[in-house]
This record gives structure tokens, sequence and C-alpha cells, in this order.
């Protein structure tokens, strides 16, 4: 069985006259049936051109694919009010581009004993990102340092 160029059922015909039939349309004759069925299937095809296609859709696809990443902002419990603003900007700017964040209060010595003031900033934070970011991790503290993970709010 042989299938034309613009996917138009041309009949049956012998391998020879097929390959003949391919040579003179300067198109390549491909087998696109199992060998074993009856009859095979063959096409006529610009095979380089069908596999370039081919690529290109894979890889247009895998250019689709967003991947989110984690970024990590750190803080003491002393930071100051402006660089607690240029963070927060940054924050909302790694949020609005579709990451993940993680955000980390780090204590040195005794400042341990003061976290408290750690979960205030990080609830002062979450106040301030509610309308674009989501908790995904409650603040924690982990060794010296309270964690919290937000994301972006899920789309509708």
């Amino acid at each position: 069985m042989l299938i034309g160029a613009n996917g138009e059922k041309m009949g049956l015909f012998p391998f020879k006259e097929a390959l003949e039939s391919a040579r003179t349309a300067t198109l390549d004759l491909v087998q696109v049936s199992p060998s074993d069925s009856k009859p095979v299937v063959c096409k006529l095809m610009d095979y380089g051109k069908h596999i370039f296609a081919k690529k290109k859709n894979v890889s247009s696809s895998k250019a689709r694919v967003k991947r989110t990443s984690v970024k990590e902002i750190k803080f003491r419990p002393s930071t100051d009010i402006g660089d607690y603003n240029i963070k927060l900007k940054k924050i909302k700017s790694f949020i609005l581009g579709g990451d993940k964040t993680k955000i980390s209060v780090r204590f040195r010595g005794r400042e341990i004993l003061n976290s408290n003031l750690g979960l205030e900033l990080l609830a002062k934070l979450k106040d301030e990102l509610a309308e674009i970011a989501q908790v995904d991790q409650e603040p924690s503290l982990e060794g010296r340092q309270l964690l919290m993970v937000l994301s972006p709010l899920k789309k509708k």
C-alpha cells in the first residue's frame, strides 16, 4: 500500500514501482507499518524534514516546561529597616518570578534566647506578602535558625 506525500492513498504497488515513484518525486520511500503486516504500508515523504520537525517539536515542548527552584534569603533578628525593605523587594521578585522562597533567620550566640524577635520578623513578612504568596512551611526552629518557605499563590 502506498500513501502519497499529501496523505492520499495511491493503492497497491510493487516495491520497484513505489521506489521509482519516490525517485521521480524526489522524495523518500518510508515504511510506516510493521514489516510483518499485510500489506506493508509505505509513504512518500521528505524523511530529513520529518526528523527535523520531530526534533523541533520535542525541544519546544521541553522549553515550555517551567521548573520551579527554591531561592533563599537570610535575615538576622537585628536586621535594620533599610536592609529589610531591600530583602522584601527581592523576595517579591522571586515569588512573582514563580520561584519558591526559603526565608531563614539566623541566630548567633545568645540571640537564640530572643527567638521571638525572629518569629515576629517572619510574621511581619508573611503579612506583607499575603496577597502574592502562600506559606508552604510554617516558621520552625532548626538548630540556630528559623525557617519558613513561601510559594506563589495558585492561579485560579
